[in-house]
């Protein structure tokens, strides 16, 4: 897994749009009841732009993906020995309904602990809107078993 040159190169970014009944599904799903997050006309009332988006929606936009795990085994990782151990969140702005945000994902350390029995990758990314604002930072550690 731990190839270095991957260390610090952003990966190509990936574009998602917040589309409305998709950020309504995920409110209901994590139990959000608010209407903020499912009533336009109450969210600007509140002072927002549209719908509001639950903090970890960004966290589901990133895996938008048709493959969510073509970036691992671009990276050697088996998959099927792969364990995610940490997820840190910070949040600077909020998204909402019909934003369109940019994702880059960024490898930021593989270390090994276990005389090499576990290959760990830690990876950082930024989620930024259609107006450039960062709206959402977060790091993720996974571990790879291995013989």
């Amino acid at each position: 897994m731990s190839d270095q040159q991957y260390i610090n190169q952003p990966f190509p970014p990936l574009v998602v749009d917040v589309e409305v009944w998709q950020l309504k599904f995920f409110a209901k799903a994590v139990g959000e009841t608010d209407p903020i997050y499912f009533d336009e006309e109450l969210a600007q009332q509140a002072g927002h732009r549209s719908i509001l988006a639950p903090p970890t929606y960004a966290v589901t936009l990133g895996c938008a993906v048709p493959d969510p795990f073509e970036r691992v085994r671009l990276l050697g990782i088996d998959v099927t020995k792969l364990l995610h151990t940490n997820q840190y969140f910070e949040y600077f702005a909020p998204i909402y309904a019909r934003d369109q945000i940019t994702f880059v994902a960024t490898i930021l350390d593989f270390y090994e602990k276990g005389r090499g029995k576990f290959q760990f990758m830690v990876e950082e990314t930024e989620a930024r809107n259609q107006f450039g604002e960062l709206t959402t930072r977060f790091k993720q550690t996974v571990v790879e078993r291995r013989e």
